[in-house]
């Protein structure tokens, strides 16, 4: 099993639950998040004073999924959120050794789906 985790824009959430459940992958686990990368933040105006914002919005999307299942994932994820502008994001791939589903105790493929 695979740990997608995918830092997105906010805006771009519900295109990504959308576009997972269409492709049959319903669990998916999101965290507010801030941070930045090559933009370095930006610049705004706030009631006439000029102030930098360093770390910006952004969304931390975390997908199990089956190996076999891991290419599909990451194009669909990319199609989702992509605007081809600068702070898109990334995803980040972890090898998962074991899952358990807590109500039941299944293990393993049978815990995610």
């Amino acid at each position: 099993m695979k740990l997608i985790t995918a830092i997105i824009k906010p805006d771009r959430v519900e295109a990504l639950r959308k576009a997972l459940n269409k492709i049959n992958i319903h669990g998916l686990t999101l965290t507010e998040a801030k941070g930045y990368g090559r933009q370095l933040g930006h610049t705004e105006m706030y009631r006439g004073a000029e102030y930098e914002v360093h770390f910006l919005p952004k969304c931390r999307a975390e997908i199990l999924v089956e190996k076999s299942n891991l290419e599909q994932a990451i194009s669909t994820i990319t199609e989702a959120v992509k605007s081809g502008k600068i702070g898109d994001g990334k995803i980040f791939i972890t090898d998962v050794s074991d899952v358990i589903r807590i109500r039941t105790g299944e293990r393993g493929a049978e815990a995610i789906s």
